[in-house]
C-alpha cells in the first residue's frame, strides 16, 4: 500500500504547468553575481549582510544572496524587451557598486576569484543556504563562483520543455563565448572556465540534463525527486538550463560572469536569440535537437578547457570545426529573430569577442604581460565599473 508521502500531491509542481501555459514569450530577466572585495587587497570580504542592510527598501528587493557572504546578486525585474532589461542590468550594476563603495567595499566580476580561497569564506545564514550547506557540505563550501543567468518567458509547458531540451545542444557554445575564469588559487588553471568545473562537475543535479519528451516526463522526474526526499525545493535542480517553476521561464545558467558590460549583454542576447529561434522552429514543425548528453558533454569539456581557442564537434556532420566558426553559425542560424527582438545592437559585440578574445583569453594575456594575479584582477574590478558606465552612455544616446 502506498504511504502518505506517495499519495500526496506534488508541492513543487503546484500551479507550475499553468504558469507556463499563461507565460508570455520572450519576456526577459537577467541576474548578475558580484564579488565583494577588500579595496586594498582585492581579496574577497564577507560583507553581504552589510551591503543589503544599507540598501534602501526598493533597491534591496533587487539584491539577493548567493551562498557565500562575499557575493551578492542583482536581479532585474521582468521586462518586455531585451533593451529594457539591459538598461536595468547596467543601472543595477552601477547602483550596487555605488552602494558597496559607500561601505568601503569594492566590486568585481570574474567566473572565479583569482586568488581568494574557499576556506576563508562564510556561508550566508538563510533557510535556503542552511539547507544547501547541510545537504552538500564540502561541495557547497568550495563553490566560490560567479555567473550570469538569463530568464526568458516561453508560453506552453510542453513547448518550454522541448525548447529547454534543445538548448542543451548550444550550451557549450554559450559557455565558450562567456568563459572568464582562467585563473584560480593564484595560478592559471589551463581551463578557460574553471567556474564550470568547480560548480557543474561538483553539485548534484547540475550540468547538462537529460532531454525530456514533454512536460509529463519532466514533471514525473520532479515528482520522483520530491517523493523520495531528494529535493525539498525546485531550485535544488541546478541544471545549466532549466524550467523555472516560479516564473514560467527558461533559465540559462551556463555562463561565467562578465566584467565587461558589453560582453555580458552580448552573451545574454545570444542566449535569448537561441531560445527564440528554437521556439520559431518548434512552431514551424521543425524537429528540435535532443542530442544525447554524452555528445554534449564532449563539447562542454572543450568549452571548459579551451573556450574560444579550441574546436567543437558538429553533431549534424560528425566532424570538428573551430569554436569561433560554431558561434558564427549560431549567429547566422538565429539571424531571423535578431531585429525582431531588438538584439542586433547587443549582438554586434559577439564578433568582436570572437576576433579579440573573451574574458579568459584577456586574463591570460594580461597575466603574461603583468606577471601579477592581483594586478590582473585590479583591471577586472576597474572594468566592472567603467564598462558599465560606457554602455549606459551608449544606451542613453540610443534611447534619446
Amino acid at each position: 500500500m502506498a504511504n502518505a508521502r506517495d499519495q500526496r500531491e506534488s508541492i513543487l509542481l503546484a500551479g507550475v504547468r499553468e504558469r507556463f501555459e499563461t507565460s508570455t514569450d520572450f519576456t526577459i530577466g537577467i541576474e548578475e553575481e558580484y564579488q565583494l572585495l577588500d579595496p586594498a587587497t582585492l581579496a574577497l570580504t564577507s560583507r553581504f549582510e552589510d551591503v543589503v542592510a544599507a540598501a534602501d527598501p526598493v533597491f534591496r528587493e533587487r539584491l539577493a544572496g548567493e551562498l557565500i557572504a562575499s557575493e551578492v546578486e542583482y536581479r532585474t525585474v521582468k521586462h518586455d524587451t531585451f533593451a529594457s532589461a539591459a538598461r536595468d542590468l547596467v543601472r543595477g550594476r552601477l547602483a550596487t557598486i555605488a552602494l558597496a563603495e559607500r561601505l568601503g567595499v569594492a566590486v568585481g566580476i570574474s567566473g572565479v576569484h583569482p586568488f581568494s580561497q574557499w576556506p576563508d569564506q562564510r556561508i550566508i545564514d538563510t533557510p535556503h543556504y542552511r539547507l544547501v550547506e547541510e545537504e552538500l557540505g564540502y561541495v557547497a563550501w568550495t563553490n566560490n563562483t560567479w555567473s550570469l543567468h538569463l530568464h526568458c518567458g516561453v508560453r506552453g509547458a510542453d513547448r518550454a520543455v522541448a525548447v529547454s531540451s534543445a538548448m542543451r545542444s548550444v550550451l557549450p557554445e554559450l559557455l565558450a563565448l562567456s568563459a572568464n575564469s582562467a585563473i584560480f588559487w593564484g595560478r592559471p588553471t589551463r581551463l578557460h572556465s574553471t567556474r564550470t568545473q568547480v560548480f557543474a562537475k561538483s553539485f548534484p543535479r547540475c550540468g547538462v540534463p537529460d532531454a525530456f519528451s514533454g512536460w509529463d516526463e519532466y514533471a514525473a522526474f520532479v515528482e520522483l525527486l520530491e517523493r523520495t526526499d531528494s529535493i525539498q525545493e525546485s531550485t535544488q535542480i541546478w541544471w545549466s538550463v532549466r524550467p523555472h517553476h516560479s516564473f514560467g521561464t527558461l533559465e540559462v545558467r551556463i555562463c561565467d560572469g562578465q566584467a565587461e558590460m558589453g560582453d555580458a549583454l552580448a552573451v545574454g542576447a545570444l542566449a535569448l536569440a537561441c531560445i527564440a529561434q528554437f521556439c520559431r522552429d518548434h512552431d514551424a514543425g521543425r524537429a528540435l535537437p535532443a542530442h544525447p548528453g554524452r555528445l554534449i558533454e564532449e563539447n562542454m569539456w572543450r568549452a571548459i578547457r579551451q573556450g574560444l581557442t579550441g574546436r567543437m564537434i558538429d553533431f549534424a556532420r560528425g566532424r570538428e570545426r573551430p569554436t569561433v566558426q560554431a558561434l558564427d553559425e549560431l549567429l547566422a542560424w538565429t539571424a531571423p529573430v535578431h531585429d525582431e527582438l531588438g538584439l542586433t545592437p547587443f549582438l554586434r559585440q559577439v564578433p568582436v569577442m570572437l576576433s579579440s578574445g573573451n574574458g579568459a583569453q584577456r586574463q591570460l594575456r594580461r597575466l603574461e604581460e603583468l606577471g601579477d594575479v592581483r594586478a590582473v584582477h585590479a583591471e577586472w574590478v576597474e572594468r566592472t565599473r567603467a564598462s558599465a558606465e560606457e554602455v549606459l552612455n551608449e544606451l542613453e544616446v540610443v534611447a534619446a
